[in-house]
């Protein structure tokens, strides 16, 4: 399938599937004309490049687990056991960042709490 067809599949722009392209994420091949053509399997990797980077993580660490999720019903291939550790990192990395964004969600509820009080206490 060519580009415009993918990325409409895949709800993404020809330009962010140009960009996976560039950064070693996807491998289209070439038509003669030049166009891209890409497999019907794409639509899965694109997909999970999508959901791995919402997750955080970076293009050169997606990169190294792509190749290790061959299809939709695969978690991690066996011969990718060596990723675990690194998952684990971004799994704790992930973590930090929710905690630090709760902590913040709490200190902005606690400010609005104060200000609504403060307000009904004016009336």
């Amino acid at each position: 399938m060519r580009i415009g067809e993918l990325a409409r599949l895949t709800g993404t722009t020809p330009r962010a599937l140009r960009y996976y392209e560039e950064q070693g994420l996807l491998h289209p091949q070439r038509r003669p004309s030049g166009y891209r053509e890409y497999a019907p399997d794409s639509q899965h990797t694109v997909r999970h490049i999508q959901l791995l980077l919402s997750a955080g993580l970076n293009t050169a660490t997606i990169a190294e687990i792509v190749p290790c999720i061959p299809d939709e019903t695969t978690v991690l291939a066996p011969t990718c056991q060596e990723l675990l550790d690194l998952l684990a990192e971004e799994r704790d990395r992930i973590d930090a960042q929710i905690a630090g964004l709760t902590g913040a969600k709490d200190v902005l509820e606690r400010i609005m709490n104060t200000s609504a009080r403060s307000g009904e206490q004016g009336v």
